[in-house]
């Protein structure tokens, strides 16, 4: 039995059906009354609601598992505490359940976000994970880093970042755009994902699981909007500017069009070193531009 916490996000429904798909027996891990469980019909998953902020909800979640995946998460949050209920209190829930119910996997997704020199919120809160995961002992575990996740119509950050470009004719580009990125198609991170399950030369192992390409985020916007047949040209705005900008919006409303966190996801690199991911899991992604091009490949199928 494998338990998949965040089973019916975007990614969390995506991995439970490719591991059932390949024969395991998952459990989902949801929060009562969720909207989404619909992603979920028909993979012959069991559904377990409980929240991970909430230990008690936990009781029995745990029943019969061997491998833990721990993807449940808040990336997005303008209330800052509530990446340190979720995401930090929720990581030493979920540990601490594993640990009493002798689970042998801890698998836990992290974000590229650790390793930016100017932290976030969310990165610091991510730190926060990574650092409860390596303590536990009595746990082995593995410890994921996505890069930007898209696909076909989906990616919570990649859809923001390319709703943005689409919004204006004159694109306002924070910086010069040059920092590196190096986005994963979504069935390269499934890959990447499934290889982990009973693979024991994962085990207190950290895997960047990124793309096949480094590109500038310059680069990659411009491709985004050639794929989409509208190329626009580009703005570039001081940085400095962005951030006192970012600060007095901070000020005024309770949830900013530009915030302090967003700066920093577009102007750090995240090309993340992918060769352990490579020699223990097989790993091989696309780059970008062929990732893209499934992407409009999908939304509009070549007729034959």
């Amino acid at each position: 039995m494998i338990l998949v916490s965040g089973g019916s996000g975007t990614i969390g429904a995506r991995l439970v059906k490719g591991l059932r798909r390949r024969g395991f027996e998952v459990r989902a891990l949801t929060l009562p009354g969720d909207p989404f469980l619909h992603r979920l019909e028909g993979c012959g998953v069991e559904v377990f609601h409980g929240d991970v902020s909430d230990a008690g909800s936990l009781c029995g979640a745990f029943d019969g598992v061997k491998t833990v995946y721990h993807l449940a998460a808040v990336v997005i949050a303008h209330d800052y505490s509530v990446y340190q209920r979720i995401n930090v209190r929720g990581t030493g829930n979920m540990l601490e359940a594993a640990a009493a119910a002798g689970v042998e996997h801890f698998i836990h997704v992290s974000s590229a976000s650790v390793v930016y020199p100017h932290t976030t919120p969310y990165s610091r809160s991510k730190r926060a994970c990574e650092q409860l995961v390596r303590a536990r002992d009595d746990l082995a575990w593995t410890i994921v880093r996505p890069t930007l996740v898209y696909e076909a119509g989906g990616g919570q950050e990649f859809m923001m970042f390319w709703d943005y470009l689409r919004r204006f004719p004159v694109v306002p580009f924070i910086g010069a755009g040059d920092s590196l990125k190096n986005p994963v198609h979504v069935d390269d991170l499934m890959r990447g994902l499934i290889a982990i399950a009973d693979e024991p030369r994962s085990h207190g192992q950290t895997y960047n699981l990124c793309g096949g390409e480094e590109l500038s985020l310059r680069e990659m916007a411009r491709l985004m909007l050639a794929a989409d047949g509208t190329p626009k040209p580009f703005v570039h705005l001081p940085v400095p500017l962005c951030r006192a900008l970012a600060l007095a919006l901070r000020g005024l409303l309770r949830e900013p069009p530009l915030t302090l966190s967003a700066i920093a996801g577009v102007t750090q690199a995240a090309d993340l070193d992918r060769s352990s991911a490579e020699r223990d899991l097989g790993y091989a992604p696309v780059g970008f531009r062929e990732g893209l091009a499934r992407c409009a490949e999908a939304v509009h199928p070549t007729e034959v």
